[in-house]
């Protein structure tokens, strides 16, 4: 597994586009599994700092206590409404592997919170290409690295 400065020092364009996507909007959705193995969707807040991509999480939440007992997720970027214009659609990102609690914050930790950095095994970056008549998935993951794939 991958920290996020892993990412940015092999594929520093690719971590920027993935990044500026993750800082287009606060709420990012966070996928993580229930007890009996389910999948369950919650918002997340995620941020990129010291060449990792952190979260914290509300003490007593039910994601909380899913990423406490299986640590695999998935986060989505904020969702933001594609313009008019399909060529101009900076893409949607994702990042994908396990959750690592750290220690709280010194400033302002909550009681009961947790803390997270994630440890990457996957990125992924899907935008219309040009001309705007196909996607083009652009993807990092721990065997492959960097590769960029397209679908009609």
């Amino acid at each position: 597994m991958a920290s996020w400065l892993e990412i940015e020092d092999d594929v520093p364009e690719f971590a920027a586009r993935i990044r500026a996507r993750f800082d287009a909007g606060t709420n990012k959705t966070i996928a993580t599994l229930r007890r009996d193995g389910s999948p369950r969707i919650s918002a997340t807040e995620l941020e990129f700092r010291d060449g990792e991509a952190t979260l914290g999480m509300s003490g007593g939440s039910v994601k909380l206590l899913d990423v406490r007992r299986d640590p695999r997720v998935a986060i989505h970027c904020p969702t933001l409404e594609p313009p008019g214009e399909p060529g101009t659609w900076e893409g949607d990102a994702k990042l994908a592997g396990r959750l690592v609690e750290t220690s709280p914050p010194s400033e302002n930790p909550y009681p009961g919170a947790g803390y997270f950095r994630l440890d990457i095994t996957e990125a992924t970056l899907t935008y219309v290409g040009a001309p705007a008549d196909h996607l083009v998935i652009e993807s990092w993951d721990e065997e492959a690295g960097w590769r960029t794939r397209t679908r009609r």
